[in-house]
C-alpha cells in the first residue's frame, strides 16, 4: 500500500493502482484545494487513458458540500459519469474506515475505464413510481416498458445494474420489484445510503446532482457485465423441508408437522457446539427455485425468524411464505459468515476463469464489520484475498441488494459485491 503524504498526518491515501482502476481515500474534511489536488494526482495514476465510471462514497461531514465535491470530482477527475451516496463508514480496496477506527472515514473515489461499455444513468423518485403505478392501472402489464423508456436501456441489451438508494421516503421493496418485472433475470447490486439517522438525512449521487430521495442506478451495457456475489451470512443447518401450511407471514405446518416442531427437532438434531452457535442466531431461509437437486449455499433467501408461539406450534417470518415452498433453517454468526463469503467468492472466482475483472463495488452492512467478526477490515480483505489485487470501493449500507437466484431482493447483515467484468 502507498500513500501520498502532506506531511506527519496524510489527509489522503492512494492504496492500489491497477490497469483498468484507481482508488483513494481521503481522510480529511472539506478543503477545495487540497481535495483539487487529490482527485488530479488520483486521476494521474490511471494508467487507461480515459475514465468510463467513478464511484463516490462520503460521510455526513461533506453533506453542506456534496454539490461543490461533485463537481470538484468530475471536472479535476475528467469523469463522465459520476455516481455515489453517503455512508457512515467507507470501503476502499482492502480496507474499511468506520468511526473511531485508525484512521477517519473521509471519503473513497473509485475511477474505473471498463473499455467497450456502453453506460445510462438515472435518477427516480416518486414521481416515477407513482406514473409507473399509474400506468400498471390503466394498462396491466404495462410497467415494464414504462421502466425501459425511463431508464433508457432494454432488458436485451442489459447486463446488470448498479443502484444507490435513499431509505427516507423510498419504498424500496415496491420498486424493485417493479424492476424485477421489467428486467427479468438481471442482476441488480448495490446498497441503501446511511447517514444522519436523528434527522433522517442520507445522498445519494448523479454526476453534479446531489438527491435527498429515490434511488440511482446505472445501467452496463456493451462489452462490460456487472457479476454480482450475494454472501447472507448464513450456513443451513438441518435439512430442506416443504412449507404445508401458511397464510400473512406465519408459517403454521412443515412437512404436515406443527412449524415449532420441526425447529425444535432441527435445533435438537445439531451437536452441542453448534447449538450454541445457533442460540439466538436461527434465522429461515426460502428457496430462490424449486429446482434444484441438490441446494447448496446461495440457493436460499434469508429472512428473519421473528417469533414462535409453541403451544399452536406456529412461526412468524418477516417472509410471505407459499405452501409448497422448499424451507431450511439458517445459522448466522461471525464463522458461518466468513464461511459463506469464502464459498460465494471461491465460486465466483472459478465461475470468471479467464475473464478480466476491471473493479468492484462492495456494500457491507453495518451489523458487519469488527463488531462481528472482532477483527477489521474483513469483507473487504476476503474479497482482495480471493479475487485480488481489484480496485475496489463502496461503503457500509442501511440494507443490501442483490439477486438471490433471477430476483434481486433488499437484504439485511449481507455483504454484496458487484464486478465490473468483460463479457
Amino acid at each position: 500500500m502507498g500513500a501520498v503524504s502532506r506531511g506527519p498526518k496524510s489527509r489522503y491515501i492512494i492504496p492500489m493502482k491497477h490497469p483498468h482502476g484507481v482508488t483513494g481515500h481521503w481522510q480529511g474534511g472539506w478543503d477545495e484545494a487540497a481535495l483539487r489536488s487529490w482527485v488530479t494526482s488520483l486521476r494521474s495514476r490511471l494508467e487507461a487513458p480515459g475514465v468510463t465510471l467513478g464511484l463516490l462514497f462520503t460521510t455526513p461531514q461533506f453533506f453542506e458540500h456534496a454539490a461543490e465535491l461533485l463537481e470538484i470530482v468530475r471536472v479535476y477527475g475528467r469523469v463522465p459519469l459520476l455516481v455515489g451516496c453517503s455512508s457512515h463508514a467507507l470501503v476502499v480496496d482492502t480496507r474499511e474506515y468506520v468511526p473511531g477506527g485508525a484512521a477517519a472515514p473521509g471519503l473513497t473515489l473509485g475511477l474505473y475505464a471498463l473499455p467497450g461499455a456502453k453506460m445510462v444513468a438515472r435518477h427516480f423518485g416518486s414521481s416515477e413510481m407513482e406514473a409507473a403505478e399509474a400506468v400498471e392501472r390503466n394498462h396491466p402489464g404495462s410497467a415494464s416498458a414504462y421502466w425501459h423508456q425511463a431508464a433508457g436501456l432494454g432488458p436485451s441489451a442489459s447486463r446488470g445494474w448498479l443502484t444507490f438508494a435513499n431509505p427516507f421516503g423510498w419504498d424500496g421493496e415496491a420498486w424493485m420489484r417493479h424492476w424485477n418485472r421489467a428486467y427479468p433475470g438481471q442482476p441488480c447490486v448495490g446498497g441503501l445510503a446511511t447517514g444522519n439517522w436523528q434527522e433522517q438525512e442520507a445522498q445519494v449521487y448523479l454526476n453534479g446532482q446531489v438527491f435527498d430521495a429515490g434511488t440511482v442506478v446505472v445501467g452496463f451495457g456493451g462489452d462490460v457485465a456487472l457479476e454480482p456475489v450475494v454472501s447472507q451470512g448464513c450456513t443451513p443447518i438441518g435439512q430442506p423441508w416443504t412449507i404445508t401450511k401458511a397464510e400473512r407471514n406465519f408459517i403454521h405446518q412443515i412437512g404436515n408437522q406443527p412449524a415449532y416442531k420441526v425447529l425444535v427437532d432441527t435445533f435438537n438434531g445439531l451437536t452441542a457446539e453448534e447449538q450454541g452457535r445457533a442460540q439466538g442466531n436461527v434465522f429461515v431461509g426460502f428457496a430462490s427455485s424449486e429446482y434444484h437437486e441438490e441446494y447448496r449455499r446461495g440457493d436460499f433467501l434469508v429472512r428473519n425468524l421473528l417469533g414462535a408461539d409453541p403451544r399452536a406450534g406456529v412461526l412468524a417470518v418477516g417472509a410471505q411464505p407459499r405452501p409448497g415452498q422448499t424451507i431450511q433453517f439458517q445459522r448466522r454468526d461471525a464463522a458461518a459468515a466468513t464461511e459463506d463469503l469464502g464459498c460465494q467468492l471461491t465460486r465466483t472466482r472459478e465461475r470468471l476463469a479467464g475473464r478480466t475483472v476491471y473493479g468492484g463495488f462492495l456494500g457491507i452492512c453495518g451489523g458487519r464489520g469488527e463488531k462481528l467478526f472482532r477483527v477489521p477490515n474483513h469483507d473487504a480483505g476476503l474479497v482482495q484475498e480471493q479475487l485480488g489485487p481489484l480496485p475496489l470501493t463502496g461503503c457500509f449500507c442501511a440494507g443490501e441488494i442483490g439477486p438471490v437466484g433471477a430476483l434481486n431482493f433488499l437484504h439485511g447483515y449481507t455483504a454484496t459485491l458487484g464486478l465490473f467484468t468483460k463479457v
